[in-house]
């Protein structure tokens, strides 16, 4: 059997920075929720409230937040045939919503409980989703738990087999980066970082990416996430294989899946992603040339997205 996914090809899109707009245009309403333990929990509400269009929840990568999603956002929630809501979720730790006293608690069963506060706060019963790595394991665990819950997912190069050089990576610079004097040299931090991963990448793009990493705060940068973040990588034993999830996969092989992978991912192999189209009948894979960990949801791939969303 041929277990070759279905591929396509995304050019990296330059855009301009969104969210600095977006903040004078009120381009979103901001939502706030108690978790079950009492922290105020942050998301980006975009789009009509009450739509015949099934609603798109977006889940962020580890350190990342609601800012990452925007120029998907903007798509879904302005679309001239059938606009919907779109609700872009901060974990506790991150963004906007508050820290935890106890850094135990960023924890992907701990964040999964907290996204279904949320939308039960907001009043949403089935939806789609969206999720960069972690967001997409969080998917994963929603599924198991509430299988009615989702009628579409969108995993953003993350998958069942998670390669340990693309954490070994990561467990590098999360929480570890140096206070950098503006954005500009903020995006210049992130390409010495990642830059193999994302080899042609304009300037700007590094800078859109800093804009997510830090925020301002009295005269300087400093990170939008708890850097005590850094000790839940430090609980890992990344000398050894990390655990197969397949089982946890599996309960989303009754819905639709689409699976993105940047081709120079260190996080999600090619191998991967061939077993996960052989494993789920409903999965459509795409690679996105020139880009890693993680690709951009905007441009052409973003618009492949509310695409793959719009489908009956």
């Amino acid at each position: 059997m041929d277990t070759t996914p279905q591929t396509s090809a995304f050019a990296p899109a330059g855009s301009e920075n969104t969210s600095e707009r977006a903040s004078k245009d009120q381009a979103w309403r901001d939502l706030y929720v108690s978790a079950s333990d009492g922290l105020r929990l942050y998301a980006r509400d975009y789009g009509p409230i009450l739509s015949g269009t099934t609603p798109v929840i977006c889940l962020p990568g580890l350190s990342r937040n609601s800012v990452d999603f925007h120029a998907l956002a903007l798509k879904l929630a302005h679309h001239p045939d059938h606009p919907r809501r779109v609700l872009a979720l901060d974990y506790r730790g991150r963004g906007r919503s508050q820290y935890d006293n106890d850094w135990r608690r960023y924890d992907v069963r701990v964040e999964t409980n907290d996204v279904l506060q949320m939308l039960a706060a907001a009043g949403i019963e089935r939806a789609s989703f969206v999720g960069t790595s972690r967001g997409g394991l969080i998917i994963m665990g929603l599924a198991a738990m509430r299988p009615g819950l989702i009628e579409k997912v969108v995993l953003n190069d993350i998958g069942p087999v998670i390669d340990p050089k693309g954490l070994i990576r990561i467990k590098g610079y999360v929480g570890r980066l140096p206070v950098p004097r503006d954005f500009r040299e903020a995006g210049r931090i992130l390409k010495q970082i990642s830059g193999t991963q994302f080899p042609r990448l304009p300037s700007e793009k590094w800078e859109e990416m800093a804009r997510g990493t830090w925020r301002e705060e009295k005269g300087r940068l400093v990170l939008d996430y708890d850097p005590r973040l850094l000790k839940t990588l430090e609980l890992l034993d990344l000398e050894q294989p990390l655990p197969a999830l397949w089982g946890l996969f599996e309960g989303l092989k009754p819905i639709p899946v689409l699976a993105l992978r940047g081709a120079n991912s260190d996080l999600l192999g090619a191998e991967t992603l061939a077993a996960m189209a052989e494993f789920h009948p409903k999965l459509k894979a795409i690679t996105v040339p020139d880009e890693g960990h993680a690709p951009f949801l905007d441009g052409a791939l973003a618009q492949h997205i509310v695409g793959f969303l719009d489908l009956p």
